[in-house]
């Protein structure tokens, strides 16, 4: 690629965050590749079922939900949870006709008596702050001998690419924790599922190759989410912030294109699946 289509190349992708939310971005850049890959697999690891009603915690732009709902037609009931109004509100554009509900997974919005047969959460699970309280909740959501299907990535320490790309960002911005991996052993939210009552609980390991027409697409959004988690996030104003993430693209332009064929830029990344029954 020449110098110039380089540019011509960051430019767009530039504009491209910039013109977009970031839920819009999300939608549209990050669920086909990254997100919908795992969702058939999940649907099949709880056993999903015509007639199930099916609930989805923390469920984004709602990618399971859809999936759930595809698979369910007229035949079962789907509700979508989520604390974060403007991905509601392009899930609620994406699929008109799913009940999309706002609110916390520790305190779901319920109907009195409401329950469902089966409830999910994909990659969100690591990011609630009170994990017994999101558990509990789901718990009381199902029915007797109702599934829970929960997935979480499995450490980045243990994906080539991923591990240099926080190894890049961490040469700017010093160590990152990085939330989306923090989960990365099942062992802790099989002892809260045990603890509060469910039963039948087993874990397992995924991984599969993710492919990315554009890899600077996800570079960008994964350095802008790893600045966001490193201990300088709070220091740093907007251009500061857009500058060090400038930076890692840059820096990472080589590995982009050591992993980059005429498919498209590809990685490995993995996730545990915790199955329970209520």
């Amino acid at each position: 690629m020449s110098k110039a289509s380089h540019s011509e190349k960051a430019g767009g992708e530039q504009r491209l965050f910039a013109q977009a939310s970031f839920p819009e971005m999300y939608e549209t850049a990050l669920v086909g590749p990254l997100f919908q890959p795992w969702v058939e697999p999940l649907l099949q690891d709880v056993e999903l079922q015509l007639g199930d009603s099916v609930l989805d915690v923390a469920c984004g732009t709602g990618i399971v939900a859809r999936i759930a709902k595809e698979r369910q037609g007229s035949t079962g009931m789907v509700v979508g949870v989520d604390l974060n109004p403007q991905m509601l509100a392009v899930a609620r554009r994406v699929a008109p006709t799913i009940d999309w509900r706002e609110g916390d997974a520790s305190a779901l919005p319920l109907h009195d008596d409401e329950e469902f047969d089966v409830v999910l959460c994909q990659q969100g699970f690591q990011f609630f702050p009170d994990g017994a309280g999101a558990a509990r909740q789901m718990h009381r959501a199902l029915v007797k001998g109702g599934r829970l299907g929960v997935s979480t990535w499995r450490p980045d320490e243990e994906f080539p690419v991923l591990r240099e790309l926080r190894a890049i960002a961490e040469r700017h911005v010093g160590p990152i924790a990085d939330r989306r991996h923090s989960l990365g052993d099942p062992g802790p939210l099989e002892s809260v599922l045990r603890e509060i009552g469910f039963h039948d609980i087993r874990s397992k390991q995924c991984s599969r190759t993710i492919r990315f027409k554009d890899g600077s697409t996800f570079v960008r959004s994964n350095a802008m989410a790893l600045v966001s988690m490193s201990t300088q996030a709070g220091t740093l104003g907007d251009e500061g912030r857009q500058r060090i993430v400038d930076a890692i693209v840059s820096e990472t332009a080589g590995l982009v294109r050591s992993h980059t064929n005429d498919d498209g830029f590809a990685f490995e990344i993995g996730t545990n699946v915790v199955l329970a029954k209520a």
